[in-house]
């Protein structure tokens, strides 16, 4: 199966509100084309981020056609299709409608807790039914369970269309062992936006970003920086987003790039319960990061 080029940035988009908690599709085409716009490599559909877990069938439909539709076929689309019902997951990568999208992005089982032999079984089961390329996303925070280096490097090894993984274990020990084990054409990205840029240095993909969609340009400058070799500029970008990349998780997310979004008057500033905004104490130190970083 040919490989996607994924390299450099992508993004975990949002899925805007209106006020009354409809899905917002012309902020969804605003944020798109902001992204388009500013140096985005690729746009990554209902995933953690987008709060996927609270639209219904139609309202995904409506994320996936608005997107696809503001997009325009410029950037690869990778569509989140994971769950903890393996048979579940199975059966939906059968049915769904997958032509416009160039890979998958599955995040490991969630609450189950498996075992390393159990999430193996989990993604072969996807592997042998999955009509597209399938990145492997490791969540540890959320699904409280991690997937070991030598997990991955198995099922890279024996399923070719299996062609990397989203890592977001925030552990760069387990990052290098990775690196130095996975095959050469296996994409190893960053799923943690503070550590985009020592991933890509130490011989990572990329990232798909939070923070990306909303601080777009510095941050996919700094990407791109760290993927031709120009560290030192990289890193100069690296140290001045810091402070935004710390306060947009602190209360969780999405809550925290809602809030960069809004200010930035591209959508509301709306979540669906159970997450709420951010505290009026977090959004005044937003604002002072937002400042310097256009300083």
């Amino acid at each position: 199966m040919n490989r996607v080029n994924l390299r450099g940035l992508g993004v975990a988009l949002i899925t805007p509100f209106k006020e009354d908690f409809s899905v917002d599709t012309e902020a969804l085409t605003r944020l798109v084309k902001h992204n388009i716009d500013n140096g985005t490599d690729y746009l990554v559909v209902l995933g953690t981020t987008g709060e996927s877990v609270t639209l219904t069938t139609e309202e995904k439909q409506l994320v996936i056609d608005t997107i696809k539709k503001a997009a325009l076929g410029k950037l690869p689309l990778v569509l989140g299709v994971g769950g903890n019902n393996t048979h579940g997951v199975a059966e939906d990568l059968k049915s769904l409608d997958l032509s416009d999208f160039d890979a998958i992005l599955s995040v490991s089982p969630f609450y189950n807790k498996p075992t390393q032999e159990g999430i193996y079984q989990h993604y072969k089961t996807l592997a042998e039914v999955s009509p597209k390329p399938i990145l492997l996303y490791n969540v540890p925070g959320r699904t409280s369970s991690n997937i070991a280096p030598e997990t991955v490097v198995r099922l890279a090894n024996d399923f070719d269309n299996i062609i990397g993984i989203k890592e977001a274990a925030g552990n760069m020990e387990q990052v290098l062992r990775l690196l130095r084990n996975v095959p050469e054409d296996f994409l190893v990205i960053s799923g943690d936006d503070m550590l985009a840029l020592p991933l890509i240095v130490a011989g990572g993909d990329g990232v798909i970003s939070v923070i990306g969609q909303g601080v777009t340009k510095p941050f996919a400058d700094m990407v791109h920086l760290g993927l031709k070799g120009e560290i030192q500029k990289a890193f100069t970008i690296h140290y001045k987003m810091m402070p935004i990349i710390d306060y947009i998780f602190e209360e969780g997310n999405p809550g925290g790039i809602k809030y960069v979004l809004h200010q930035k008057k591209i959508s509301k500033n709306v979540l669906r319960l159970p997450l709420v905004p951010v505290t009026s104490g977090l959004a005044k130190k937003i604002d002072k990061a937002l400042l310097t970083l256009e300083n």
